[in-house]
């Protein structure tokens, strides 16, 4: 995750809630790597059929879903683990009955903090009110086009769009903060700026732009990624729209870590101010490193876009034991740049950036360990860093 606007100017707005106040010289500290952050897909059903969805989520319930009991075991278990925040998703996560039920023991706790992560068109105004009274700290709605046409194309299912707005206004109408996540390709990249402008005026506290990752039916479109000419466009726009909306939203890039090493440059003073934004971003981290993904059948994945690797099984060990640092499965992602191909291989920021997307590189490659086809940096640019004006 590339949070934009705090390298811009210092500061965010959810974020900085939900993590406490982190720049580039105040690294976040809010997640460790036996302590990650969690991405808890609950469900595999879905009320939409989205063309890229990572999970494959589907209409009807899958008997391998943890039932209630079990859910709520491992809820208490991430208490007792004091994880310091888990994102609700799915499939659509409200879809399932029990879903109260199966939070309710996070609510009562200090930690992990809640996040909600969902298509916004089950949030009516009850539910609204009552993801307010359980403590959820944010609710993120995808968005991947402010044209009701594209959007309801690309979430399968007509008239999306507007089931999603209402979903908005009714969270953003008890207080709740709200994100919008929009996933890029080639053919939305232009309404970035767009997209940024109408956010600002629904009242909507962030944007997380989601470069396509071709997992699950992700890979049936991959011709659709973003180009590298593209997104090198985008690093640039993002920039200028941080500034001029800092004060009413913030802006993250997610699943396009070595556009953050192109935004530090532009906006490094000198090589060691460079080198801080370095260490703001590391911190941050990444698929296997400060974050996991629980799938709804127990299994654990270095993250969400991921999905051929297990680390284990909830059902038939703990978490705590899951996340051990002897894992031989989760070993590769702490030690990553020992693993990466290609031009990632010899790239002196691969530490910072994780080489970027696995997913895309399985996909396009065949090789889960080669570069990420959209990196467009090229590290001989780096080797000094201009003097700019702040």
């Amino acid at each position: 995750m590339i949070p934009v606007t705090t390298m811009v100017a210092g500061r965010g707005t959810v974020s900085t809630k939900i993590k406490g106040e982190y720049n580039k010289n105040k690294p976040s500290r809010f997640t460790e790597y036996f302590r990650p952050l969690v991405f808890w897909n609950i469900t595999y059903r879905c009320n939409l059929r989205c063309l890229h969805c990572y999970i494959r989520a589907k209409a009807e319930k899958d008997p391998s879903e943890l039932n209630t009991e079990e859910a709520r075991r491992l809820s208490e278990e991430m208490v007792s683990m004091r994880i310091p925040l888990v994102i609700l998703s799915g499939g659509e996560p409200l879809i399932r009955e029990d879903f109260w039920d199966i939070i309710e023991p996070m609510v009562k706790a200090p930690l992990p903090k809640l996040s909600l992560s969902t298509n916004g068109t089950l949030i009516t105004k009850d539910v609204a009110h009552k993801l307010k009274d359980y403590g959820f700290s944010y609710v993120g709605i995808s968005i991947d086009s402010i044209v009701p046409q594209y959007h309801d194309k690309f979430r399968g299912v007509p008239g999306a769009f507007q089931s999603t707005l209402k979903g908005i206004k009714n969270s953003i109408e008890v207080g709740l903060d709200v994100g919008i996540r929009t996933t890029i390709t080639k053919y939305n990249i232009r309404e970035v700026p767009d997209i940024v402008k109408w956010s600002a005026e629904q009242g909507i506290k962030r944007v997380s732009f989601y470069l396509l990752d071709t997992i699950g039916r992700g890979e049936e479109i991959k011709e659709w990624l973003p180009t590298p000419e593209q997104l090198r466009w985008m690093a640039d726009i993002v920039i200028d729209l941080a500034r001029e909306y800092a004060d009413k939203l913030e802006i993250l890039i997610v699943r396009g870590n070595f556009m953050g090493i192109y935004i530090a440059k532009k906006l490094a003073k000198d090589r060691e101010d460079f080198e801080k934004y370095l260490k703001m971003l590391q911190a941050q981290g990444d698929c296997g490193r400060k974050s996991i993904s629980i799938y709804p059948n127990g299994d654990v994945k270095p993250c969400q876009f991921i999905d051929w690797v297990t680390l284990g099984n909830v059902r038939k060990e703990s978490l705590r034991e899951i996340l051990r640092k002897d894992n031989p499965q989760l070993q590769p992602f702490l030690n990553i740049s020992k693993y990466l191909k290609g031009k990632c291989a010899n790239c002196p920021f691969k530490e910072v950036c994780g080489g970027g997307s696995r997913g895309r590189a399985y996909a396009v490659y065949g090789d889960p360990w080669a570069e990420d086809p959209l990196c467009f940096i090229n590290p001989e640019e780096f080797q000094e860093v201009e003097s700019v004006k702040a």
